[in-house]
Formats: C-alpha cells, structure tokens, sequence
C-alpha cells in the first residue's frame, strides 16, 4: 500500500513551481476584483493530492460561522400531514464526518487503486457554488440568492425550509434544521418546517475583502482562490504537470468550486448518501426546459414572497 506522505512527496514538487505564485497573488487579486463594477466570479481551486485530513479547514469554518448557526425552538410545531419529517440536528452539534446544518464542510476520505496498490486521498466537501445555481433559480421563497462574485447562499430570514434547494441539488448539498426560521410565525404547521443550511464561502469575510476561513487556516495550502478566468487556467497547469484530472469546470454548467486530482474522479471510492456528496458527472439542470419554464414561473412569485417575509421581519423586529 503507498502512503499519503510518500504520494504527498512524489507529487509535491510539480505542484510547487506553479502554484507559489497564484497562492501569494490569488487573495490579492480576488479582494480587488470585489471592488469592480462588474465581479468576475471568484472561483476555488482544491488539490486533493496535498490534503492530508487534518480538519484545520473544518474548525476553521465552525468557527467563523457559529454565530448563523441555527437555535431551534422547541417543542416543535406539529406537523401537517404527521408524515414530513423532522429534522433535527441541534444535539448532534459535533458530528464532522458528513454535511449538517452545523457543519458546511467535511472531510471525505476516498481511495484509489493504481497498478494494484491502494492510494487514499481526503478530499474537502462543501457546496459546489454553480455558475447557474438551480437552488438559486428554483427556490419558491426566494430566499437562495447568487452574490456579484459567483457565491450562492440561503437567507435564513427568507428560507422557510421546504428543501426544494436540496431536491435541485446535484449533490444534495443544503441542510434543513426543525424548529427555526420564520415559519413558525407564518404557517408552523404547514410550511417548510425549518431553514435550509450550507457553505456560503464566507461571504461575511469576502465583503470585507478577507479570505474565507477554511482557505486561510488550512496548513497545506489545499485551496487557493482568485478570479474565475485565471483559476480555470491555473487548474489546467497543476492538472497537465501531473497527468491529473480537472472536476466542476463544467459539471452542472459549471461550478466555481474546481477539484484538481492526480487520478481520474470517476475511479476514486468513498462513502455516499446522506449528507455524503458524490463525486460523479452532472449534466447543467438548468439547461433542462422544464426547469428553464419552472424558473420563469418562479421568479416573480419568489420575488413577491421574499418582498413579503422582508417587510414582516422588519415589522417583527419593530415590535
């Protein structure tokens, strides 16, 4: 079996020459883009060969984003019908080995087998952040928005949790919490039942002109981040100095969140299923007409709602 450190070694020197100057540049450049009229899309890059599973980048995240982490009330509202679940995950706060409310981003640990020997790999997951986001385009409460810089992210004072974002989702990314949001003052028995959680890049720290926590304290400089066109090429250059592969430059249309690996995607093995993304090709949903004519139908209603739960919310905290 090859070690991670001696696979980390071999494959460190290629990635070296290329990547120490987009590393020391990238932040730099992706803070200036935000104060152009018109925002190029910020785009990550995550090596998965220098990722050595530390889980720096997952406390890092916890910790920036604690303070919009859900407080849900309890008892919860009885449902209508009795069968739509609940779900809840405030006292399973500390689980870090799949995607929850109060954990955007994990650590997926994966293998390969190479000329009969076993390669592991552990790769970051979080949102993808698609160019044209279908959770984004398809949420009914208009409470999934795209920023100017490409980041997609779920307003908690908007989102009533109906999960519709999840359903849309090529990777089941977003999470629902029982128990808050602002159903429970509109309709705690009929509506969504909650709010809908993920990755929202930091967007708190990227307005301010700062990098996003899991970047910033990651030790193995993993993620890299920087302007769109300049990411997308400099992707390609780690990818062609390793024969290696290039993942979410055009899955769903296209991701701003961009895996590069030394294997092929399709053959890397890991565990799946809920709160577990997969890893697999995904044509653009958006692209779909039946999804095009649902985002048409949606959007002024969407827009009406989230005109609705705005004026509420302030009438609430006028009060």
């Amino acid at each position: 079996m090859t070690s991670k450190i001696s696979r980390r070694v071999f494959l460190k020197g290629s990635f070296t020459a290329a990547g120490s100057v987009v590393v020391s540049s990238s932040v730099v450049e992706a803070v200036s883009s935000l104060a152009k009229e018109e925002i190029e899309s910020l785009v990550t890059i995550i090596d998965i060969s220098k990722c050595i599973g530390c889980g720096e980048c997952v406390i890092a995240c916890r910790e920036s984003n604690a303070v919009k982490y859900p407080q849900p009330e309890k008892p919860f509202p009885k449902m209508f019908p009795e069968r739509v679940p609940i779900q809840d995950w405030s006292d399973k706060k500390d689980v870090t080995n799949r995607l929850t409310p109060y954990n955007w981003l994990f650590i997926q640990p994966a293998f390969v087998m190479v000329n009969g020997e076993k390669q592991e790999f552990t790769i970051p997951r979080r949102c993808m952040h698609c160019e044209n986001p279908p959770c984004v385009k398809l949420c009914p409460w208009g409470a999934a928005k795209q920023e100017p810089n490409g980041l997609s992210r779920i307003d908690a004072d908007l989102c009533m949790g109906g999960s519709k974002c999840k359903k849309v989702c090529p990777w089941d990314v977003p999470q629902r919490q029982t128990g808050v949001g602002l159903y429970l003052d509109i309709l705690p028995a009929l509506a969504g039942n909650g709010v809908m959680y993920k990755c929202d890049r930091c967007y708190q720290k990227l307005a301010k002109g700062q990098t996003p926590a899991c970047i910033e304290n990651c030790p193995e400089d993993v993620q890299i981040i920087g302007p769109r066109s300049k990411m997308i090429e400099h992707a390609h250059l780690l990818a062609g100095q390793i024969n290696g592969y290039v993942y979410g430059e055009t899955e769903n249309g296209g991701t701003n969140t961009i895996y590069v690996s030394p294997v092929p995607f399709d053959q890397l093995i890991f565990e799946t299923g809920k709160g577990k993304p997969p890893m697999k090709r995904v044509d653009d949903m958006m692209a779909d007409g039946n999804n095009l004519a649902r985002a048409m139908l949606i959007a002024p209603i969407a827009g009406a709602v989230a005109a609705f739960s705005k004026f509420y919310k302030r009438i609430k905290e006028d009060d």
